[in-house]
């Protein structure tokens, strides 16, 4: 059916490129938002009628004859209706419909996925400092770069998942005092305890650790303690390995992997925090006052300009930013999204005016970004704030341990990240139509089922006759089959792996509509086999939604 939608698509390019030169590029189909009016819809007609001087109406219904004695149009179009001022609906014949079934079960994982395109996209995201348990908005921000790179390989990107984070300053120096004090036997609550310290009691887990001479491991990083009490930078560095490991556990557990782990301190080591704040004073885009470097930010946009280096010699936090993002473009990666919480949205205008300003050939906009807002978590009617691990806040292995990472993943996803989210625990771990995952994951499920009960060889589906697919439900269900590939292409543009979830959610309802209103192994064998080719290929394409967004498609449930 893409292929066919194609071929018409082509042929009213071609006549409207006969009406005006030029006009081809105005071919467009619509998805009519009420079923009854048709399969695809254009618009066309009423762009050209302006400029052709004709009334739309009567240039649709020009359109219209000429469309309909196209061969394409005979083949796959039973009719071409004219609606309101000028708009063609345009009804396909439940052959054109069929195609797609043989299309999903042909291309079966494939199917939606476009070849490489020779581009390559840096996903940041997480970049949680190693100062305790992740936490759920880290899940949410988690789920949410995980599914932006697994959108964007399917259109052919080549994409790289970078976690960033700081192992040096205030925050890690106060890891330490907060490990070294517990190592002594003090506690939060103790008039020894500095109010600005780690209270949870994983602290106390780090330090009895680091005095039991242990070695942890991270996917970045390995140290063995010394067991010396007054080894401060050496507890300090068991520390950040410690909760980098934990770190490291809260995302296999949430099935998520990164490419390349990138230190904030090697910003300063390498010189490129230096070398970045010289390229902006040749630029002339720097000034002093008050003992402080300033950078004209205001010159491309920002409201006011901003300190770089403070009087004691200090950089303010986002000239590291500049400086790792130039390193980003350096490495080749000309697109670059941040998937970042509400609170670093006045960075952006910041380091976009520190990135035009270095002139090191970064074009503006650069890079993209995604802002999420905090998830509250709702258990029994009350929101949970405290989590025995951290002791300030729900992590994402505790919300994990409560539902699944599956009711996680999806449950993340099901808004736009700038909207408000509660997470709700009883509603993720319910086995109904009201729980989104169960919803979906059901419906792949009783798919399974059913071919299971049929016993056959599902490859060979896609040779079967699927003229008896005419009914309703069933053209219904084809339909939104066929609308994949192009939901996956506009979340992908949009930054919007919700649009995936919804998606699933309306094929999931399609398919268990026609459930109901067709029983599939009925006697008659050519009926059985077109009905039984159908729900394969929406399994298909449950299948490969569900793995966009990290979420199991389950056999049974």
């Amino acid at each position: 059916m893409l292929k066919i939608k194609q071929e018409l698509l082509d042929g009213l390019a071609s006549e409207l490129d006969k009406l005006l030169p030029g006009a081809a590029a105005r071919a467009a189909f619509e998805s009519p938002k009420v079923a009854a009016h048709g399969d695809f819809a254009s618009t066309a007609a009423m762009q050209l009628a302006k400029p052709l001087k004709l009334n739309p109406r009567q240039l649709a219904d020009t359109l219209r004859a000429a469309l309909l004695a196209r061969p394409e149009y005979a083949l796959w179009v039973s009719d071409i209706d004219i609606a309101g001022p000028g708009f063609i609906n345009i009804r396909l014949k439940p052959a054109a419909k069929q195609q797609i079934v043989r299309e999903v079960l042909a291309e079966g994982a494939r199917f939606g996925i476009h070849e490489p395109n020779g581009q390559r996209l840096m996903v940041e995201f997480v970049s949680a400092n190693p100062t305790g348990p992740l936490h759920v908005g880290h899940g949410r921000q988690a789920a949410l770069g995980d599914a932006i790179c697994s959108l964007f390989q399917t259109q052919g990107w080549s994409v790289h998942r970078e976690f960033y984070y700081n192992d040096a300053g205030v925050q890690i120096g106060t890891l330490g005092t907060s490990t070294h004090l517990r190592a002594q036997g003090f506690k939060p609550g103790d008039p020894q305890w500095p109010e600005a310290a780690y209270n949870g009691n994983y602290i106390a887990d780090i330090a009895a650790d680091f005095l039991a001479k242990k070695t942890v491991k991270a996917d970045d990083r390995e140290f063995t303690a010394s067991g010396d009490i007054n080894d401060l930078d050496g507890m300090r560095q068991f520390a950040v390995a410690y909760l980098r490991h934990e770190q490291d556990l809260d995302l296999q557990a949430f099935a998520v992997k990164f490419d390349h782990y990138y230190l904030e301190s090697s910003l300063y080591t390498s010189g490129r925090v230096e070398a970045t704040v010289q390229k902006l004073i040749d630029a002339g885009k720097t000034y002093e006052q008050d003992g402080a470097l300033w950078l004209k930010s205001t010159d491309y946009g920002d409201d006011k300009d901003r300190v770089m280096r403070k009087s004691d010699g200090s950089f303010t936090y986002f000239v590291p930013d500049v400086a790792y993002h130039i390193s980003k473009w350096e490495r080749g990666f000309t697109k670059v999204i941040n998937i970042q919480g509400t609170d670093h949205h006045g960075t952006i205008a910041r380091v976009r005016a520190g990135l035009q300003a270095a002139n090191v050939g970064i074009p503006q906009g650069y890079p993209d970004y995604v802002l999420h807002t905090m998830v509250r978590v709702v258990r029994g009617g009350e929101e949970v704030k405290i989590s025995k691990r951290a002791g300030s806040y729900v992590t994402l292995r505790d919300l994990i341990e409560w539902t699944s990472k599956d009711a996680v993943r999806f449950f993340l996803l099901s808004r736009k990240p700038d909207t408000e989210y509660t997470f709700d625990v009883d509603l993720a771990v319910q086995k109904n139509n009201d729980n989104p995952v169960y919803y979906v994951q059901y419906a792949h499920a009783r798919i399974c089922s059913v071919l299971a009960s049929w016993g056959g060889d599902v490859a060979t589906l896609k040779d079967a006759d699927l003229s008896a697919l005419d009914s309703a439900p069933a053209q219904a269900l084809m339909l939104l089959l066929a609308k994949y590939p192009a939901m996956l292409s506009e979340a992908a543009r949009d930054l919007a792996p919700h649009d995936v979830t919804f998606y699933l959610r309306e094929l999931a309802a399609s398919y268990h509509s026609y459930y109901d209103a067709e029983r599939i192994l009925v006697d008659d064998l050519a009926v059985k086999m077109a009905r039984l080719a159908l729900v394969a290929a929406t399994a298909q394409v449950l299948h490969n939604g569900l793995a966009v967004l990290g979420v199991s498609a389950p056999q049974k449930m």
